[in-house]
């Protein structure tokens, strides 16, 4: 059975462009015309992969992904952001909230279903069970896509989730910043590593004194502590 990709995006002829290639590129496709409305459609029936519009007349997409990230069934579905807005802000802002890759428009539709078939190779990657990572007491389940210090529940986004990961399983090796964007985003996918700073300072903020375990080597990247 082919992928299913919902696109949520209220200009038709828009979603109409988008969907025909992504038909054409083997998928089956359902739209959505509203935040509201895409939310149903995914909590009805989870696709594979939502293609997000930020700008929506009703929930904005990054409402939108909000709700989907705090959604314990839903919070590992991949998003795409697909928006007119191109500021480094707005991608960090996408990002931080946990959407997987951003493309503004005008875009190329061969572009986008590239990226679209990336996100879901690596989304069928990170499916795999992986053992229970612990350091002092920080531990990270990424089975349950939990992250607990002490024994307390730590609410992460799905990148700050991936980023602990990739240290936590390398502990005492320095991670450029370079890497860890290969490792986290894809190396097929175009964000500054200013992106992997700003997600490492929210990171170290959430974790409290385990933060610290997350270590700065200057000039060069970050490793976990060993």
């Amino acid at each position: 059975m082919p992928s299913t990709i919902l696109v949520v995006e209220d200009e038709p002829d828009l979603a109409e462009l988008v969907r025909f290639h992504l038909s054409q590129a083997g998928f089956a496709v359902e739209v959505a015309h509203s935040g509201s409305a895409g939310l149903t459609s995914i909590r009805r029936a989870r696709p594979a992969l939502v293609v997000l519009d930020l700008m929506l007349p009703d929930l904005s997409g990054t409402e939108v992904c909000r709700e989907v990230r705090g959604d314990p069934k839903l919070r590992d579905l991949p998003i795409l952001m697909l928006t007119a807005r191109a500021d480094e802000v707005d991608r960090v802002v996408g990002f931080e909230l946990g959407a997987d890759d951003y493309v503004t428009k005008p875009f190329s539709p061969r572009e986008l279903v590239l990226r679209v078939r990336a996100i879901l190779r690596r989304a069928e990657g990170e499916a795999e069970p992986a053992a229970v990572l612990r350091r002092g007491a920080l531990q990270l389940d990424a089975e349950r896509h939990r992250c607990t210090v002490d024994g307390a529940a730590v609410d992460l986004t799905a990148k700050e989730f991936r980023l602990l990961e990739v240290l936590m399983s390398r502990p005492g090796h320095v991670m450029t910043r370079q890497r860890l964007l290969d490792d986290v985003w894809g190396s097929d996918i175009t964000v500054t590593e200013r992106t992997i700073d700003t997600h490492l300072k929210r990171l170290r903020e959430k974790l409290g004194g385990a933060g610290d375990l997350i270590e700065t080597v200057r000039g060069v990247g970050y490793r976990l502590a060993d």
